[in-house]
């Protein structure tokens, strides 16, 4: 009997071992290369801040998919007036904050009125315009009332910077962020990394993730190796480079190519002479090769535009021909400028790969005409503050990454700092418009007058490069918003 025991016992460790090698793990390393400046998506315009926090530790009334598609979000429901003017939010209940405090319809009310306030530093402002007025009905119900009908006001909501926050905690979010989400922060290593773990008392569906750790990985030839040793499991989007082959060929990974809401534009200081003269940013559209450059800063994959929008959505009008690459027509533009025999500018890089990649290109392709660029590398909080904010710059190269963002250009103050009232007066009608097929003539018309107006020289569409270990599922192969989306994310065996 002692020896039939003994046997028992060893048998059930030795299943109890298997079992325990062959269950799927529940850690993540993911690689990014941008270091957000803080953890606050509603005070912050850089987009590695909503990466890392979009639905995993904030989230929003509504929430846009990995399909660009509305869902429900916090708020479980909603119901729109006859008129068009007034949203009626059903909450979902039970929800806590990660601190353990309770969410409700005064919450929301305090978020929107807080974006919305004149004094409000939500790099989206914009979005939050139409409302006029917010009330919490009952502490599961709230009401929207808008100026007017707005046909994105649901999509708006979804968005990065629309994000719900606590009146308790929404002062330290930039260092500790407390949102609903299904992670929540554990520790911010600055410089190297940034860790979620997985929130216990979730609302909702549980994440299969224990701990997602977003490893900081700056040196696009330092990505290759973090993966191929195992350090990093994942990149979202990767710097892959001349790399990209070789990963292709590895069965231990898969590499996904999809799309981005990242138009990757050749910003241009409209009141800063002479690209205040029309001839000027013609002569620069006229110059550029965006086969050149799309080969140099994204890999080939690069998909090219000749306005502010993404070839993936609909109502995208093929404006690439309107200035082809043509020199002696370049020259012609700085002719009748005043300018034939050039003159010398300046370009503010900032860090990532495909800015000072195709800078490098844009500087060789305008000295054909006569253009002198100096490049001056910049790190990402001086382009922010220098660009961004205080529009100190000739020319700059940058992505757009917010989805739907074509009415940043009649944004006054916006560092293109462009101004067309016809433009204005489109985008104007396009917000208060509902009926689909208006809504793209508008969109079509407003893309017509930037391709025209060139107040930035639009290069191309940011392809995501997603590289991760193959036995990985859920990462979103397309980026309809800029995030890392692991509500989904789990190791199969």
């Amino acid at each position: 009997m002692k020896l039939w025991k003994t046997i028992l016992a060893a048998a059930v460790l030795s299943f109890v071992a298997a079992t325990s090698a062959f269950a799927a793990r529940t850690d993540l390393t993911l690689g990014i290369v941008l270091e957000p400046p803080h953890l606050d998506p509603t005070a912050g315009a850089a987009a590695a801040i909503g990466e890392i926090t979009y639905a995993n530790v904030f989230e929003g009334l509504t929430r846009i998919d990995d399909n660009g598609q509305v869902q429900p979000g916090l708020a479980e429901s909603w119901a729109v007036s006859d008129d068009g003017k007034v949203y009626t939010f059903k909450l979902h209940s039970g929800v806590k904050f990660h601190d353990g405090s309770a969410f409700s319809a005064d919450d929301v009310k305090f978020s929107l009125d807080r974006a919305r306030a004149k004094d409000s530093l939500n790099p989206q402002k914009p979005l939050f315009a139409h409302i006029t007025d917010v009330t919490a009905v009952d502490p599961a119900t709230v009401k929207v009332t808008l100026d007017g009908p707005q046909g994105n006001f649901l999509y708006d909501m979804g968005q990065v910077a629309a994000v719900i926050v606590g009146k308790g905690s929404a002062d330290g979010n930039k260092d500790k962020p407390i949102g609903t989400g299904p992670f929540k922060l554990d520790h911010w290593a600055k410089g190297s990394e940034i860790t979620l773990v997985k929130n216990p008392d979730y609302w909702g569906t549980p994440a299969a993730l224990d701990k997602a750790t977003f490893r900081i990985v700056p040196d696009a030839a330092a990505a290759v190796p973090a993966l191929l040793s195992g350090d990093i499991q994942a990149f979202a989007n990767m710097p892959a480079q001349d790399a990209l082959g070789q990963l292709q060929s590895d069965p231990r990974f898969s590499v996904v190519i999809g799309s981005t809401e990242g138009e990757t534009i050749l910003s241009i200081n409209n009141k800063k002479p002479p690209f205040d003269k029309l001839a000027v940013r013609q002569a620069l559209a006229s110059a550029i090769d965006r086969s050149a450059i799309i080969d140099a800063a994204s890999n080939g994959l690069g998909k090219p535009i000749g306005s502010h929008f993404s070839p993936g959505d609909a109502g995208y009008v093929d404006l690439t021909g309107v200035y082809p690459h043509d020199i002696a027509k370049a020259k012609e533009y700085l002719k009748e400028a005043g300018l034939e025999n050039g003159f010398s500018a300046t370009i503010k890089l900032p860090p990532v790969p495909y800015a000072r990649d195709g800078g490098q290109v844009i500087q060789s392709q305008l000295k054909d005409i006569g253009i002198n660029l100096q490049i001056i590398p910049v790190e990402w909080a001086e382009w922010l503050s220098q660009v961004f904010t205080n529009k100190d710059y000739d020319l700059t190269i940058v992505s757009h990454v917010e989805p739907n963002d074509i009415d940043i250009y009649s944004r006054p103050g916006y560092y293109f700092q462009y101004d067309n009232p016809k433009f204005n007066d489109v985008i104007k009608e396009l917000g208060a418009t509902v009926d689909k097929d208006k809504r793209l003539e508008l969109l079509g018309a407003a893309q017509k007058i930037l391709a025209h107006d060139v107040p930035a020289i639009y290069l191309f569409e940011l392809p995501k490069i997603g590289v991760w270990d193959a036995k990985l599922q859920g990462m979103w192969t397309n980026w309809p918003i800029e995030a890392d989306d692991l509500t989904k994310v789990k190791w199969t065996d």
